[in-house]
């Protein structure tokens, strides 16, 4: 099946999305739970992205279908994370919610091998 990402495409997606999550909560003021939250998934990202076996991965380790699954498992806490983080205002549960499902729909729309080609 082609997918609409490339792997090289998804490595920036990674990186950006890494520097935007350490990022937003601070820059924003969002609450010490939710900055921590956010902290965490960054630094996580960042950890594996390093060591997935595409384009900009440093050490090459994991294969890119792991490093989907990892992106789609960080998607969902991070949807789900407005049912324990039950105090934060409607904007910061949008934000949680509207950026786990956008790591939902990145790991769904990668391909799984370097090189292969994105559909146009």
């Amino acid at each position: 099946m082609v997918k609409l990402v490339s792997t090289k495409t998804h490595a920036v997606l990674d990186y950006v999305s890494v520097a935007a999550l350490a990022t937003l909560p601070r820059a924003l003021g969002w609450s010490p739970p939710v900055t921590n939250l956010l902290t965490g998934a960054a630094a996580s990202t960042l950890v594996y992205s390093l060591l997935t076996r595409y384009e900009l991965g440093a050490v090459k380790l994991l294969p890119m279908p792991a490093h989907l699954a990892l992106d789609a498992a960080s998607g969902a806490m991070l949807a789900s994370a407005p049912l324990a983080l039950t105090n934060e205002r409607k904007a910061v549960v949008g934000a949680l919610i509207g950026i786990g499902l956008f790591e939902i729909a990145a790991a769904l729309s990668t391909a799984t091998e370097p090189g292969a080609p994105a559909a146009v």
